[in-house]
């Protein structure tokens, strides 16, 4: 009988020095750092294509109100226009529509509204995104201009970090179409 209850407090206290360590581990486990999620983005020139565009005092200029909120669902993109010989892709007025051999693609949400950007994906998810090219890692391709085979070189602490900054912004509210297929953009 000593020898089991000596047992039982022997496992007890595996138990909670095991439960110890893990909690003193994830305590200790790296926080992204919004930061240099925000360096990162600003570096990367991420509004270049995801902050549409428009009209200013000094000519075309971000419109940081939409801050990377993708292609403006209240802006009907025109027919794709042919492109002349030589040329690879045209861009929309808001620099978020492009247009090339891969048909038409839209620069997407990236703020934490739950609906129509990142707000319900993780940052597993954001991750599976870059890393595979593919939407949510397993979905359709994204798509150019996105220099994804560029940001996939970025370590996982540092896309941790820019998923992190993305989920600090004001969310907008901003459904971006789906691409159009080579077909459907001529």
């Amino acid at each position: 009988m000593l020898i089991k209850s000596l047992s039982v407090l022997a496992l007890a206290a595996v138990a909670v020095a095991a439960f110890s360590f893990e909690r003193s581990r994830a305590a200790s486990a790296p926080k992204p750092d919004v930061a240099r999620g925000e360096y990162l983005v600003k570096f990367g020139s991420c509004n270049d294509c995801h902050t549409p565009w428009a009209m200013g005092p000094n000519g075309p200029e971000p419109d940081f109100s939409r801050m990377l909120s993708g292609h403006p669902s209240d802006v009907a993109a025109p027919p794709a226009p042919k492109l002349p010989e030589g040329w690879m892709a045209a861009a929309s007025n808001t620099m978020t529509a492009w247009s090339g051999p891969w048909g038409v693609s839209f620069t997407a949400n990236l703020t934490p509204d739950k609906e129509t950007g990142l707000g319900a994906w993780t940052a597993e998810d954001f991750i599976a995104t870059i890393r595979s090219g593919r939407h949510l890692g397993r979905g359709r391709p994204i798509l150019p201009p996105m220099p994804v085979q560029f940001v996939a070189t970025l370590t996982d602490e540092d896309l941790r970090n820019v998923f992190a900054y993305l989920q600090s912004i004001p969310a907008v509210s901003n459904k971006v179409p789906e691409p159009l297929p080579p077909a459907a953009a001529r």
